[in-house]
């Protein structure tokens, strides 16, 4: 545990990309199996415990601790495991002989039954030093927050293997030495899924002791292409349109439909197997291959707007009426796999012609397809990005180069996302929340809301990016020099109409929502600018909002060529 707890305080200090990726590799070639595979695990996200859950944690250290004095070290910290990791007494008559290891922790876990699951996280933190309790408790409530990303750490997997060269061939007949070609992120993704933590046969491979995992199960997922987002003063210049075929991006979900040799899948962009959430989808596809699409809701040509998704998403099942009201299909982008050959090295304008032909021939209403998109040039495609005659069922455009073959990650060149310009709305602050990790010191989470015919605020969001590190001291200041009430861990602050900060708020869309007080909720708001200049009563009202949204969804839907 000792050295995983070390791992996670460097990540966390560290900034430079490189260097993460340095200490990560160092840490793998270094520990043993199997626990620098539960430590990939863990930080990749493939690891959780659904018995052990933040308030469990506070109740045991409130069975030490002031409960009182716990809370004011909360809020003045911000962070759970950092709090408790500091204030944690220890129990010196129950203190074990030695510090747990990493799989020893994660098997007891995965074993435990839920009553369980408390006291042994007792027994560890009184086993451990603070910073052994800091990535204890990291660990079993999965937030590591250490700026390690899944592609990241599969970039320091392919690092892991040695650098082996082919000796030169021995006059007496000896052997020479295996030599071992140099590993990439993307042969790593190729076998990800095949393999589970703590992934002892993945590193088998990558150090030269074994073979490639077997990755041709059928039903597999194949890792998917993503596009970088197009720099309009730099890109144009230097991209054919000729070159690009342009189709709408669509405001659903990414997925993967895999239909092989009986088995038969629904994949969401990372891998996530989201089949049982929608049988309807699943009993519809009559195909022997692999999709790259879309997830929508569909009714009858048209496309619903991403809160009618939403009713479906994140349910293990979903019954007769809900299938019903908020009928799914799928849009398909690319053609992966098709009657048991790969195509994914095949060119893009290939990959479509056979794809069109799968999907006329297709039965049922469960699988369309996305239509290419005319125009002549790139002024031209500026005017349909600005004002799709699709409405708000696309969030933008999206150009592949047609010659591109379907590589997994985010190649820069081949796939480009051009997203509309997003709307923004001039809100006020009303709350605000200390940050987790590097922003604990700060208040750097608010709250905001704009003004009702009572002229009182009702909240909309909650935003806690888009500002910088200067601009996030100009608001946390603000925030303590103006704070009139607080509510544990949340700070309220002064916000009338002649006094108050005015905030432009960024966001993807609306969606009506009955669960808010305001009647709506943003997709993914952020902070734009904040307005210094502006006074709070000229702050957008609630019926402002609401017309947008209105017009939002009148927008459109179906799918049409230009």
């Amino acid at each position: 545990m000792r050295a995983f707890a070390e791992l996670l305080d460097r990540l966390s200090l560290t900034g430079s990309r490189n260097a993460k990726l340095v200490l990560l590799r160092d840490y793998l070639r270094v520990t043993p199996d199997p626990d620098r595979g539960w430590a990939l695990a863990a930080l990749t996200g493939d690891l959780s415990f659904d018995a052990a859950k933040p308030a469990m944690i506070r109740r045991a250290v409130e069975t030490r601790v002031d409960p009182v004095l716990f809370g004011w070290s909360y809020d003045y910290v911000g962070d759970l495991a950092e709090t408790v990791a500091l204030i944690w007494p220890g129990n010196r008559d129950h203190r074990p002989n030695r510090e747990p290891e990493l799989a020893e922790v994660i098997d007891a876990l995965s074993s435990a039954k839920r009553n369980e699951v408390q006291p042994l996280i007792e027994s560890w933190l009184d086993a451990l030093a603070p910073k052994g309790r800091w990535a204890l408790l990291k660990l079993v409530t999965g937030g590591l927050r250490v700026g390690m990303s899944g592609q990241l750490a599969r970039t320091a997997v392919a690092m892991v293997r040695p650098d082996v060269h082919l000796s030169p061939p021995d006059p007496e007949g000896g052997e020479t030495q295996l030599a071992l070609d140099a590993l990439t992120a993307s042969d790593i993704v190729e076998v990800w899924h095949a393999v589970r933590p703590p992934y002892a046969e993945l590193f088998a491979w990558v150090e030269g002791r074994a073979p490639r995992p077997d990755t041709e199960a059928p039903g597999r997922f194949r890792q998917a292409m993503l596009a970088v987002a197009l720099d309009e003063a730099v890109d144009f210049d230097k991209l054919d349109p000729a070159d690009y075929a342009a189709e709408w991006k669509w405001d659903g979900i990414r997925v993967q439909a895999v239909f092989e040799q009986g088995v038969k899948r629904l994949y969401s962009r990372t891998g996530d197997d989201i089949s049982a959430t929608f049988p309807d989808v699943m009993g519809g596809l009559d195909f022997e291959g692999a999709i790259d699409g879309e997830l929508l809701v569909w009714r009858g040509g048209d496309i619903a707007p991403f809160g009618d998704l939403q009713q479906r998403l994140n349910r293990k099942t979903v019954d007769a009426k809900t299938m019903a009201a908020y009928p799914a299909a799928i849009v398909a982008y690319d053609l992966l796999a098709l009657g048991g050959e790969d195509l994914r090295t095949v060119p893009l304008r290939e990959r479509r012609t056979r794809l069109e032909a799968m999907v006329k021939a297709h039965p049922g209403d469960r699988l369309h397809l996305s239509p290419v998109v005319a125009y002549e040039g790139w002024p031209d495609l500026a005017v349909l990005r600005a004002d799709p005659p699709v409405g708000a069922a696309a969030e933008g455009l999206m150009l592949k180069r047609w010659d591109s073959t379907y590589v997994a990650g985010r190649p820069k060149g081949p796939w480009f996302k051009w997203k509309r310009d997003p709307h923004t709305v001039d809100c006020v602050m009303m709350y605000a929340q200390r940050g987790h990790g590097k922003r604990s010191s700060f208040y750097s989470d608010f709250t905001f809301g704009v003004w009702t015919p009572e002229g009182a605020l009702t909240p909309v969001g909650k935003a806690y990016f888009g500002f910088t590190d200067e601009e996030l001291k100009q608001l946390d200041k603000f925030v303590r020099d103006h704070t009139v009430d607080r509510f544990g861990p949340v700070r309220s602050v002064r916000a009338e109409r002649d006094f108050g900060l005015v905030l432009e708020i960024a966001f993807e869309g609306l969606n009506r929502s009955p669960r808010h007080k305001s009647g709506v909720a943003m997709r993914f708001p952020r902070i734009s600018r904040i307005r210094w200049d502006k006074p709070a009563r000229e702050a957008a009202t609630l019926a402002e909002v609401m017309d947008l949204l209105d017009a939002i969804e009148t927008g459109g839907g179906r799918i049409a060529t230009t």
